[in-house]
Protein backbone atom coordinates (compact mmCIF):
# COMPACT_ATOMS: atom_id res chain seq x y z
CA UNK A 1 0.00 0.00 0.00
CA UNK A 2 1.52 3.34 -0.97
CA UNK A 3 2.32 5.66 1.89
CA UNK A 4 0.68 8.52 -0.02
CA UNK A 5 -2.72 6.88 0.29
CA UNK A 6 -3.98 7.08 3.88
CA UNK A 7 -5.89 4.06 5.09
CA UNK A 8 -9.37 4.49 6.53
CA UNK A 9 -9.70 3.51 10.19
CA UNK A 10 -12.97 3.15 12.10
CA UNK A 11 -13.01 3.22 15.91
CA UNK A 12 -16.21 1.49 16.99
CA UNK A 13 -18.50 1.75 20.02
CA UNK A 14 -16.65 4.58 21.77
CA UNK A 15 -19.57 5.23 24.12
CA UNK A 16 -17.73 7.78 26.28
CA UNK A 17 -16.09 9.56 23.29
CA UNK A 18 -12.64 9.14 24.84
CA UNK A 19 -10.73 6.90 22.39
CA UNK A 20 -8.67 9.70 20.88
CA UNK A 21 -7.71 11.06 24.31
CA UNK A 22 -6.64 7.69 25.73
CA UNK A 23 -3.59 7.32 23.47
CA UNK A 24 -1.19 9.22 21.27
CA UNK A 25 -2.56 8.70 17.76
CA UNK A 26 0.02 11.01 16.13
CA UNK A 27 2.08 8.09 14.70
CA UNK A 28 -0.85 7.59 12.33
CA UNK A 29 -0.92 11.19 11.09
CA UNK A 30 -0.68 11.30 7.28
CA UNK A 31 -0.99 7.51 7.26
CA UNK A 32 -4.62 7.12 8.29
CA UNK A 33 -7.98 8.86 8.27
CA UNK A 34 -9.59 8.04 11.61
CA UNK A 35 -13.34 8.09 12.16
CA UNK A 36 -14.76 7.53 15.65
CA UNK A 37 -18.28 6.17 16.16
CA UNK A 38 -19.83 6.72 19.58
CA UNK A 39 -23.05 4.81 18.98
CA UNK A 40 -23.64 1.09 18.58
CA UNK A 41 -25.22 -0.46 15.49
CA UNK A 42 -26.61 -3.99 15.70
CA UNK A 43 -28.69 -4.14 12.50
CA UNK A 44 -26.71 -5.93 9.79
CA UNK A 45 -27.52 -3.66 6.84
CA UNK A 46 -26.75 -0.45 8.69
CA UNK A 47 -23.54 -1.90 10.12
CA UNK A 48 -22.28 -2.98 6.70
CA UNK A 49 -23.12 0.39 5.19
CA UNK A 50 -21.14 2.11 7.93
CA UNK A 51 -18.08 -0.14 7.77
CA UNK A 52 -17.81 -0.81 4.03
CA UNK A 53 -15.33 2.04 3.29
CA UNK A 54 -12.84 1.12 6.02
CA UNK A 55 -9.56 -0.76 5.76
CA UNK A 56 -9.18 -1.11 9.54
CA UNK A 57 -11.77 -1.43 12.28
CA UNK A 58 -10.90 -0.96 15.95
CA UNK A 59 -13.26 -3.15 17.96
CA UNK A 60 -13.98 -2.57 21.63
CA UNK A 61 -14.09 -6.08 23.08
CA UNK A 62 -17.19 -7.97 21.89
CA UNK A 63 -19.50 -4.98 21.47
CA UNK A 64 -19.69 -5.42 17.67
CA UNK A 65 -19.39 -9.08 16.59
CA UNK A 66 -17.52 -9.90 13.41
CA UNK A 67 -19.18 -13.05 12.13
CA UNK A 68 -18.28 -14.79 8.89
CA UNK A 69 -21.17 -13.04 7.18
CA UNK A 70 -20.00 -9.60 8.29
CA UNK A 71 -16.35 -10.22 7.41
CA UNK A 72 -17.19 -11.60 3.97
CA UNK A 73 -19.40 -8.58 3.28
CA UNK A 74 -16.63 -6.01 3.87
CA UNK A 75 -14.34 -6.20 0.81
CA UNK A 76 -12.07 -3.35 1.97
CA UNK A 77 -11.45 -4.80 5.43
CA UNK A 78 -7.81 -5.73 6.02
CA UNK A 79 -7.25 -5.48 9.77
CA UNK A 80 -9.41 -5.92 12.86
CA UNK A 81 -7.63 -4.25 15.77
CA UNK A 82 -9.48 -5.66 18.76
CA UNK A 83 -9.05 -4.63 22.37
CA UNK A 84 -8.39 -7.33 24.92
CA UNK A 85 -6.26 -10.46 24.78
CA UNK A 86 -8.90 -12.36 22.78
CA UNK A 87 -12.29 -11.75 21.18
CA UNK A 88 -14.73 -14.65 20.92
CA UNK A 89 -17.06 -12.61 18.69
CA UNK A 90 -14.58 -12.55 15.78
CA UNK A 91 -14.72 -15.48 13.36
CA UNK A 92 -10.98 -16.06 13.07
CA UNK A 93 -11.33 -18.72 10.37
CA UNK A 94 -13.34 -16.37 8.16
CA UNK A 95 -10.85 -13.57 8.77
CA UNK A 96 -7.93 -15.80 7.83
CA UNK A 97 -9.63 -17.03 4.67
CA UNK A 98 -10.28 -13.44 3.57
CA UNK A 99 -6.74 -12.32 4.39
CA UNK A 100 -7.96 -10.10 7.24
CA UNK A 101 -5.40 -9.86 10.01
CA UNK A 102 -6.62 -9.79 13.63
CA UNK A 103 -4.54 -8.18 16.36
CA UNK A 104 -5.17 -7.90 20.09
CA UNK A 105 -4.02 -5.74 22.99
CA UNK A 106 -2.86 -6.08 26.55
CA UNK A 107 -5.41 -6.75 29.26
CA UNK A 108 -5.71 -6.93 33.04
CA UNK A 109 -8.56 -8.29 35.15
CA UNK A 110 -8.04 -5.70 37.89
CA UNK A 111 -11.02 -3.45 36.95
CA UNK A 112 -13.43 -6.40 36.88
CA UNK A 113 -12.17 -7.77 40.20
CA UNK A 114 -12.61 -4.39 41.88
CA UNK A 115 -15.98 -3.80 40.23
CA UNK A 116 -17.30 -7.17 41.41
CA UNK A 117 -16.77 -6.02 44.96
CA UNK A 118 -18.29 -2.62 44.23
CA UNK A 119 -21.46 -4.46 43.21
CA UNK A 120 -21.42 -6.82 46.19
CA UNK A 121 -20.97 -4.04 48.73
CA UNK A 122 -23.50 -1.77 47.03
CA UNK A 123 -26.08 -4.54 46.97
CA UNK A 124 -25.52 -5.78 50.53
CA UNK A 125 -25.71 -2.28 52.00
CA UNK A 126 -28.50 -0.95 49.74
CA UNK A 127 -26.27 1.94 48.63
CA UNK A 128 -28.13 2.83 45.37
CA UNK A 129 -31.51 3.03 47.14
CA UNK A 130 -30.12 4.96 50.11
CA UNK A 131 -28.37 7.40 47.78
CA UNK A 132 -31.53 7.91 45.74
CA UNK A 133 -33.62 8.45 48.90
CA UNK A 134 -31.15 10.98 50.31
CA UNK A 135 -31.14 13.01 47.10
CA UNK A 136 -34.94 13.02 47.15
CA UNK A 137 -34.97 14.44 50.68
CA UNK A 138 -35.21 11.20 52.62
CA UNK A 139 -33.06 9.56 55.25
CA UNK A 140 -32.41 5.94 56.27
CA UNK A 141 -34.79 3.48 54.60
CA UNK A 142 -33.44 -0.07 54.99
CA UNK A 143 -31.14 -2.43 56.86
CA UNK A 144 -27.90 -3.60 55.31
CA UNK A 145 -26.32 -7.03 55.65
CA UNK A 146 -22.86 -7.82 56.98
CA UNK A 147 -20.42 -9.93 54.99
CA UNK A 148 -18.38 -11.34 57.89
CA UNK A 149 -19.37 -14.92 58.59
CA UNK A 150 -21.37 -15.25 55.37
CA UNK A 151 -20.51 -17.70 52.59
CA UNK A 152 -19.13 -16.41 49.32
CA UNK A 153 -19.63 -18.91 46.50
CA UNK A 154 -17.39 -18.65 43.45
CA UNK A 155 -18.61 -20.21 40.23
CA UNK A 156 -15.17 -20.40 38.64
CA UNK A 157 -11.73 -19.96 40.18
CA UNK A 158 -9.62 -18.45 37.42
CA UNK A 159 -7.81 -15.11 37.57
CA UNK A 160 -10.92 -13.11 38.47
CA UNK A 161 -12.60 -15.67 40.71
CA UNK A 162 -9.50 -16.40 42.75
CA UNK A 163 -8.80 -12.69 43.29
CA UNK A 164 -12.42 -12.10 44.32
CA UNK A 165 -11.93 -14.92 46.80
CA UNK A 166 -8.87 -13.26 48.35
CA UNK A 167 -10.94 -10.14 49.06
CA UNK A 168 -13.78 -12.27 50.39
CA UNK A 169 -11.45 -13.78 52.96
CA UNK A 170 -10.33 -10.27 53.93
CA UNK A 171 -13.98 -9.59 54.78
CA UNK A 172 -13.85 -12.77 56.94
CA UNK A 173 -16.21 -14.64 54.66
CA UNK A 174 -16.25 -18.41 54.21
CA UNK A 175 -15.19 -18.86 50.57
CA UNK A 176 -16.24 -21.94 48.58
CA UNK A 177 -15.91 -22.68 44.87
CA UNK A 178 -16.95 -25.04 42.10
CA UNK A 179 -16.64 -25.33 38.34
CA UNK A 180 -16.57 -28.21 35.89
CA UNK A 181 -12.76 -28.18 35.73
CA UNK A 182 -11.85 -27.07 39.25
CA UNK A 183 -9.49 -29.42 41.09
CA UNK A 184 -8.92 -29.77 44.82
CA UNK A 185 -5.28 -28.78 44.31
CA UNK A 186 -6.27 -25.53 42.58
CA UNK A 187 -8.78 -24.69 45.32
CA UNK A 188 -6.26 -25.35 48.08
CA UNK A 189 -3.66 -23.26 46.25
CA UNK A 190 -6.10 -20.33 46.19
CA UNK A 191 -7.17 -20.79 49.80
CA UNK A 192 -10.80 -21.73 49.16
CA UNK A 193 -12.87 -24.83 49.84
CA UNK A 194 -13.85 -26.99 46.87
CA UNK A 195 -17.48 -28.10 47.03
CA UNK A 196 -19.83 -29.82 44.60
CA UNK A 197 -22.23 -27.82 42.46
CA UNK A 198 -25.29 -28.45 44.61
CA UNK A 199 -23.46 -27.42 47.77
CA UNK A 200 -22.25 -24.23 46.08
CA UNK A 201 -25.78 -23.08 45.36
CA UNK A 202 -27.32 -24.32 48.62
CA UNK A 203 -24.79 -22.66 50.92
CA UNK A 204 -23.82 -19.41 49.18
CA UNK A 205 -25.07 -16.14 50.64
CA UNK A 206 -23.41 -14.34 47.74
CA UNK A 207 -22.79 -16.29 44.53
CA UNK A 208 -20.37 -14.63 42.12
CA UNK A 209 -19.97 -15.92 38.55
CA UNK A 210 -16.49 -16.12 37.02
CA UNK A 211 -16.53 -18.83 34.33
CA UNK A 212 -16.03 -18.30 30.61
CA UNK A 213 -19.03 -18.48 28.31
CA UNK A 214 -19.03 -21.68 26.24
CA UNK A 215 -21.46 -24.36 25.13
CA UNK A 216 -20.93 -26.06 28.48
CA UNK A 217 -21.56 -22.96 30.56
CA UNK A 218 -24.50 -21.45 28.66
CA UNK A 219 -27.46 -21.42 31.10
CA UNK A 220 -25.27 -23.15 33.67
CA UNK A 221 -27.30 -21.22 36.24
CA UNK A 222 -31.03 -21.72 35.80
CA UNK A 223 -34.30 -22.58 37.55
CA UNK A 224 -32.88 -25.68 39.24
CA UNK A 225 -29.99 -23.76 40.72
CA UNK A 226 -32.14 -20.84 41.88
CA UNK A 227 -34.51 -23.29 43.59
CA UNK A 228 -31.56 -24.58 45.62
CA UNK A 229 -30.49 -21.16 46.87
CA UNK A 230 -31.60 -19.58 50.13
CA UNK A 231 -34.25 -16.85 49.76
CA UNK A 232 -31.79 -14.47 51.44
CA UNK A 233 -29.07 -15.19 48.87
CA UNK A 234 -27.84 -12.83 46.18
CA UNK A 235 -26.16 -13.46 42.83
CA UNK A 236 -23.53 -11.39 41.01
CA UNK A 237 -22.67 -11.73 37.32
CA UNK A 238 -19.74 -9.80 35.87
CA UNK A 239 -18.78 -12.58 33.43
CA UNK A 240 -21.20 -13.09 30.52
CA UNK A 241 -24.98 -12.80 30.38
CA UNK A 242 -25.92 -16.14 28.80
CA UNK A 243 -24.27 -18.12 31.61
CA UNK A 244 -27.46 -17.33 33.52
CA UNK A 245 -30.92 -18.23 32.24
CA UNK A 246 -32.35 -14.72 32.35
CA UNK A 247 -35.99 -15.85 32.36
CA UNK A 248 -35.32 -18.11 35.34
CA UNK A 249 -33.46 -15.28 37.07
CA UNK A 250 -36.35 -12.87 36.65
CA UNK A 251 -38.78 -15.51 37.97
CA UNK A 252 -36.60 -16.15 41.02
CA UNK A 253 -36.33 -12.42 41.75
CA UNK A 254 -40.05 -11.78 41.31
CA UNK A 255 -41.12 -14.79 43.37
CA UNK A 256 -38.79 -14.14 46.29
CA UNK A 257 -36.69 -17.26 45.73
CA UNK A 258 -33.71 -14.93 45.52
CA UNK A 259 -33.15 -11.76 47.55
CA UNK A 260 -31.32 -9.84 44.87
CA UNK A 261 -29.00 -9.76 41.88
CA UNK A 262 -26.21 -7.48 40.70
CA UNK A 263 -25.88 -7.77 36.94
CA UNK A 264 -23.31 -6.14 34.63
CA UNK A 265 -23.70 -8.43 31.59
CA UNK A 266 -26.69 -9.45 29.48
CA UNK A 267 -27.85 -11.80 26.73
CA UNK A 268 -27.97 -8.89 24.29
CA UNK A 269 -26.12 -5.62 24.70
CA UNK A 270 -26.95 -2.81 24.94
CA UNK A 271 -29.84 -3.96 27.12
CA UNK A 272 -33.25 -3.22 25.62
CA UNK A 273 -34.90 -0.11 27.02
CA UNK A 274 -37.97 -2.11 28.13
CA UNK A 275 -36.07 -5.05 29.65
CA UNK A 276 -37.52 -6.01 33.03
CA UNK A 277 -34.05 -6.06 34.60
CA UNK A 278 -34.02 -2.27 34.33
CA UNK A 279 -37.01 -1.94 36.66
CA UNK A 280 -36.96 -4.79 39.20
CA UNK A 281 -36.44 -3.26 42.67
CA UNK A 282 -34.11 -6.07 43.83
CA UNK A 283 -31.75 -5.78 40.87
CA UNK A 284 -28.62 -3.64 40.78
CA UNK A 285 -28.03 -3.37 37.03
CA UNK A 286 -25.04 -1.71 35.38
CA UNK A 287 -24.21 -1.31 31.64
CA UNK A 288 -21.28 -3.77 31.29
CA UNK A 289 -18.72 -1.48 32.87
CA UNK A 290 -16.69 -4.06 34.77
CA UNK A 291 -13.68 -3.43 32.55
CA UNK A 292 -14.37 0.25 31.81
CA UNK A 293 -11.52 1.98 33.66
CA UNK A 294 -9.12 4.68 32.50
CA UNK A 295 -5.96 2.67 33.08
CA UNK A 296 -7.17 -0.30 31.05
CA UNK A 297 -8.52 1.94 28.29
CA UNK A 298 -5.10 3.58 27.97
CA UNK A 299 -3.65 0.10 27.47
CA UNK A 300 -6.38 -0.78 24.97
CA UNK A 301 -5.97 2.26 22.75
CA UNK A 302 -2.22 2.63 23.16
CA UNK A 303 -1.74 -0.96 22.01
CA UNK A 304 -4.28 -0.45 19.24
CA UNK A 305 -2.28 2.45 17.79
CA UNK A 306 0.89 0.39 17.99
CA UNK A 307 -0.83 -2.58 16.30
CA UNK A 308 -1.97 -0.43 13.39
CA UNK A 309 1.46 1.19 12.99
CA UNK A 310 3.20 -2.20 13.05
CA UNK A 311 0.71 -3.60 10.55
CA UNK A 312 1.29 -0.63 8.22
CA UNK A 313 5.05 -0.93 8.55
CA UNK A 314 4.91 -4.64 7.70
CA UNK A 315 2.81 -3.97 4.60
CA UNK A 316 4.96 -1.10 3.40
CA UNK A 317 8.34 -2.52 4.36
Amino acid sequence: MATSTPIKVAVLDDYQNIALSMADWSPLEARAEITVFNDHIAERGALLERLRPFDVVCAMRERTPFSRDIIESLPNLKLIASTGAANASIDLDAASERGVEVRHTGYTSTPTIEFTWALILSMMRNIPAENRSLKEGGWQIALGTELAGKTLGLLGLGRVGSAVGVIGRAFRMNVVAWSQNLTRERAEEKGVQLVDKDTLFKTSDVLSIHVRLSERTQHLVGAREFAQMKPTSRIVNTSRGPIVDSAALVDALKSGKLAGAAIDVYDEEPLAANDVLRSLPNVLATPHIGYVAEELYRTFYGDTVRNIVEWLDARQG
